[in-house]
């Protein structure tokens, strides 16, 4: 075993994040660790990057005991970690947010930035095709993603971890990827792969252990464990269903029209309704314009060209507030960057959107009512936490993302658009998510929801609009509704197909 967990205990205050967790991986194996969040899987990763301290337990090297005292040490041993949550360095380049480590014990007194390039420019062209003198806080999303990972491709790793590391990607980016992960095991080099995708796991590991509670459930060979008994493992029940049942009588009124929505580069003349009570998917590459789209309705983007009708009014889209008073919200795909304000607490979040509702006399905040709000919204979307008082950082990522819904229902929108709901989130929260979608959907709220997974996709809404090049290619509905047809529709043009949904989508 090239590395070993003996024991592992780890607290914070009386929250007990690890309990005595054995865990190993051998050289040349890709190993994947599951569990909900809040499993203890952070925590552990943490520990072996020196990050975090154990209480109690052994690490073993092979077979030899170390202190891992900080990521420096933890590199010195031959260990890269690749976080989930991005930590480039936005006002420089990519190819010195790549070698900052090198750079930070370098001697020299000159930096060379030509040879940096070069470097980074080899590194990257194994994933994707980034010009390293890129400033980073220019990039996308995805691409600050492949950046992190090329990061670590370049220390002289013997472990490697890999926290939820797709979760951003494109499907042809992560295939790449998954390449390079299979390079690395027959180099002999071992891999903790991080993630909630079940079919990830399946498809590229060779063992999995679940994490539970903070403590070590189980371990298996993927041969030998199918990817229900995972899910049951992490949950400790059984899920019966990822998705609520779809409508079997749709409403036929529509309650949003967009017509013709563009803005000269990006977008192009994209028309489609959204009735009332249903769930309309938005699928497509990562930068095929999905996101710009619904940016462009809500006044987060200017989008000049076209007209919006809401219930037969037509809309000013000047700012996002005036969506807001609309009744028309926005939940980023960035949540910790533009979703949710990790600092502050849980009912102050929640009320953020339209603080006046809870305000008292001469418009202060009225603590009581801001936090009788948030305790109805967290009871009816089923949030865990300790107090409605801790900052939001306290939170699991689907507990964060269910403070982030319920600071949306807090001004009570008629409809409301999602950008990757459920990315990062484990698999029980993801089901939570998706019922409480559909209850909202029940109640007459439209919902609009921009998903990277086509199973999401497919199970969750009742149509789906895609999109090529920031335009509409297709749409699909019921039986059609395939991760055939939606890649087809986004990666192909298909011309008898956008020549008839140039009828609104209907």
């Amino acid at each position: 075993m090239l590395l070993q967990i003996s024991g592992v205990s780890k607290s914070f205050g009386a929250v007990h994040a690890l309990s005595g967790v054995d865990f190993g991986v051998r050289a040349g194996e890709i190993h994947a660790l599951a569990g909900e969040n809040g499993a203890g899987k952070s925590t552990l990763m943490n520990i072996i990057d020196g990050i975090l301290q154990p209480d109690d337990g052994r690490i073993l090297i092979d077979g030899k005991p170390v202190k891992i005292a900080s990521p420096t040490e933890a590199q010195r041993l031959g260990i890269g970690f690749v976080h989930q949550e991005i930590a480039l360095c936005d006002d420089v380049s990519v190819a010195e947010n790549i070698f900052m480590s090198a750079t930070n014990i370098s001697k020299s007194f000159l930096m060379d930035y030509a040879g940096q390039r070069r470097k980074a420019g080899q590194v990257l062209a194994r994933l994707c095709d980034i010009d390293p003198a890129t400033r980073a806080g220019d990039l996308s999303i995805s691409s600050q993603q492949l950046v992190e990972i090329a990061k670590a491709l370049t220390l002289d790793c013997r472990i490697l971890i890999l926290d939820e590391p797709t979760a951003a990607l494109t499907e042809k980016e992560a295939q790449l990827l998954f390449g390079i992960m299979r390079k690395l095991r027959e180099q002999g080099i071992a891999i903790i792969y991080i993630s909630h995708r079940m079919v990830e796991i399946f498809d590229n590991c060779d063992r999995v252990t679940v994490f539970r509670d903070g403590r070590h459930i189980v371990t298996h060979d993927v041969a030998d464990i199918g990817p229900d008994d995972v899910v049951n493992a992490m949950v400790g029940r059984k899920i019966e269903t990822l998705y609520p049942d779809k409508l079997t009588d749709p409403a036929t009124d529509t309650l949003l029209s967009v017509r013709g929505l563009g803005d000269g580069a990006r977008i192009h003349d994209v028309s489609f309704d959204l009735r009332r009570g249903e769930i309309l998917g938005i699928a497509g590459l990562i930068g095929s314009g999905r996101s710009e789209i619904v940016k462009g309705i809500c006044g987060l983007e200017p989008a000049p060209e076209g007209e919006i009708v809401l219930a037969g009014k037509t809309l000013r889209r000047d700012e996002y507030r005036d969506a807001i008073g609309d009744g028309m919200v926005y939940l980023s795909e960035d949540r910790k960057g533009d979703g949710v304000f990790l600092e502050m607490s849980i009912a102050s979040n929640i009320s953020a959107l339209r603080p006046e509702q809870v305000a008292g006399r001469f418009g202060l905040i009225d603590r009581k009512r801001e936090f009788a709000q948030a305790e109805a919204l967290g009871k009816r979307l089923n949030l865990k936490c300790g107090s409605l008082w801790d900052p939001v950082s306290s939170l699991s990522g689907g507990n964060q993302q269910k403070v982030a819904i319920a600071k949306m229902l807090s001004v009570d929108p008629r409809i409301i658009f999602l950008d990757e709901p459920t990315r990062g989130v484990d698999v029980g929260a993801k089901a939570e998510i998706h019922r409480i979608l559909r209850q909202l959907a029940s109640e007459g709220v439209g919902i609009v929801v921009i998903s990277s997974e086509l199973p999401e996709l497919i199970g969750l809404c009742d149509r789906a609009l895609v999109v090529r090049e920031g335009r509409i290619s297709g749409v699909v509905a019921g039986d059609e509704m395939t991760e055939e047809n939606i890649m087809h529709l986004a990666s192909v043009m298909d011309a008898e197909r956008v020549t008839a949904n140039e009828k609104v989508g209907q």
